[in-house]
């Protein structure tokens, strides 16, 4: 038996996490022709590597079939409950912020407060209520109860979701962004207190994984290797 660790499958997130491990002295690498979606570790036994989508990765954690995974911390406070996983080291890459955003040119909502407002407006206006687009059902919904914010809807966005406004499938987003440049691009302003979490890759474990004595072991040995000194147990 070994522990599965769930790596990114492609793009600049695997690349980035090939490199963590790498200046750790553990060296992943992909099998075969860049299409394949297998992988191997070498620097420490008991390893082995699963190449998945960041998306899949929370899935699978969750489920128990990896024991580790590198994934944005979005991801798994999206889809997850919060005792599934354990949270063992922020990677220092892949920063990005789930954020609210408006229209530039509603010069009079600045706040969140101003959007609640703005949205009892809204529906005054036109008979339904303001959408907001987003792929982050959860993390959105808690957000905007816990600003008092309830006169809106979620329109589902999977792709895209800053061109939601300017082809009037929405009239706000809540998406996430690195350095802002599509929001603007796009005609729109984050609200001044509209940052919902700040995000980056993360190394997780499975809580529900299959944790037998082979598999501690090859635990063991990887957090001395990575750093993490007095390595929590996703097991206890």
């Amino acid at each position: 038996m070994s522990v599965k660790l769930g790596v990114p499958s492609k793009g600049r997130l695997q690349d980035q996490t090939f490199e963590w491990f790498a200046e750790r002295g553990i060296t992943l690498e992909r099998s075969g022709s860049g299409r394949e979606y297998a992988g191997r570790v070498r620097g420490l036994d008991g390893v082995e590597l699963v190449l998945l989508s960041a998306g899949e990765i929370p899935r699978e954690l969750a489920a128990g079939r990896i024991h580790l995974g590198v994934t944005g911390q979005d991801l798994v406070a999206e889809k997850l409950a919060p005792d599934a996983v354990m949270e063992l080291a922020e990677l220092g890459f892949g920063h990005a912020d789930l954020i609210v955003a408006v229209p530039a040119f509603w010069i009079d909502v600045e706040t969140m407060d101003d959007l609640d407002a703005a949205a009892a407006a809204f529906r005054a206006r036109h008979g339904h209520r303001l959408r907001v687009a987003t792929k982050y059902h959860n993390l959105v919904r808690g957000f905007f109860q816990r600003h008092g914010v309830a006169d809106y809807q979620l329109v589902d966005s999977q792709g895209a979701t800053e061109g939601t406004v300017k082809h009037q499938t929405a009239e706000a987003v809540a998406d996430i962004t690195s350095t802002g440049e599509t929001l603007r691009a796009n005609h729109l302003r984050i609200l001044s207190d509209g940052l919902i979490l700040r995000s980056q890759a993360t190394l997780f474990a499975a809580r529900r994984a299959a944790w037998g004595d082979a598999e501690r072991d090859a635990y063991a040995a990887l957090a001395t290797r990575i750093g993490l000194g007095a390595a929590p147990l996703p097991w206890a």
